[in-house]
């Protein structure tokens, strides 16, 4: 009886994979290796291939007895998508088609699916609430929007019980150092922080100073990846226990600005940090924060590393040990 992690070797996936092998479940991973990093897979059987190869997910299936699937697998860079829409679509959407039939050809109809804060859009309040208005604002929140609503349907019509994960910025490291985030191009808030610490940019950016937030600069939501990763495994857990199409926020609970941010990675890193003020981005909102009340209250979910400091603690471990990265 095994877990199926597709894109199990990119940056959240790779995580959950090693969270899942802690605790001893049997994991198999499928991943193309597009984004993600052999090296990232550290105790679980990688198969190098697509989500849209149903042979080779009917081998894996039949081999390792899947009975549950974790669903990273995905492009994920906003301005990317907006210029390539039709790449996204074709990856996200029909790539999830693809893996959604070939499961349940397998009989395997128990998914969890690593959506995101992006299907909000413009949020209408703060903190955020999974009943609030979803009108993504980019082809990726849109693509994650529409995956949301074919596993409604899928339900609805074969029984194929989800729970959508709909979480902020994933931010930090594996506290052993082991593995860690490493995206070409990077676009992460504090990865690119790290990279100016350790020399490997010049300065860091901040986008805006004049928002109506306390320092003048946006408010984001950071969860460390090892909180996701537990996350993942309650809601397959949930899946285990109730039938139906669920769908949870994942955050911090509280914003943290990008001057904060910032201002913790040089008390972390003991480095003074650049800093160049640009213009606003279009389309970024003042403040954007998660209400995790729900995942709390029915997944029994716990983060464990809620602090700032311990999330940019575990970021600079790996980025100060692997400056470039898996290479």
């Amino acid at each position: 009886m095994s877990i199926l992690v597709t894109g199990g070797a990119g940056y959240i996936g790779s995580h959950t994979v090693k969270y899942l092998r802690s605790l001893n479940k049997d994991v198999v991973v499928l991943d193309d290796l597009s984004k993600g990093h052999r090296e990232a897979v550290l105790d679980a059987p990688l198969y190098v291939g697509s989500i849209q190869d149903g042979d080779l997910i009917d081998s894996i299936c039949n081999k390792h007895h899947v009975t549950g699937v974790i669903h990273f697998a995905a492009y994920s860079l906003v301005g990317e998508s907006v210029k390539e829409p039709i790449k996204y679509y074709e990856n996200n959407v029909c790539g999830t088609l693809s893996l959604v039939k070939s499961l349940l050809r397998n009989d395997v109809k128990k998914i969890v699916f690593s959506s995101t804060a992006a299907v909000y859009g413009e949020p209408e309040r703060v903190p955020i609430l999974e009943s609030d208005k979803t009108v993504p604002t980019n082809p990726y929140g849109d693509t994650k929007l529409s995956i949301e609503a074919m596993l409604k349907w899928a339900y609805e019509a074969y029984g194929m019980s989800s729970v959508s994960l709909r979480y902020f910025n994933a931010a930090g490291a594996d506290p052993e150092g082991l593995i860690g985030e490493d995206h070409s191009p990077e676009t992460h808030l504090i990865p690119l922080v790290l990279a100016a610490a350790l020399g490997k940019r010049e300065s860091i950016t901040i986008f805006g100073e004049d928002y109506p937030t306390k320092d003048g600069t946006c408010i984001r939501d950071y969860i460390h990846v090892m909180d996701l990763a537990s996350a993942h495994y309650l809601a397959l857990k949930k899946l285990d226990e109730s039938e139906g199409a669920f769908v949870y926020n994942l955050g911090n609970g509280e914003g943290f600005s990008v001057r904060e941010v910032i201002d913790v990675a040089e008390e972390v890193t003991s480095i003074t940090i650049p800093k160049v003020i640009g213009e606003r981005r279009k389309g970024d909102p003042a403040v954007l924060v998660a209400s995790q009340e729900k995942a709390e209250r029915e997944l029994g979910w716990e983060r464990q590393y809620s602090s700032l400091a311990q999330i940019i603690e575990d970021a600079w471990k790996w980025h100060k040990a692997h400056p470039d990265g898996y290479k």
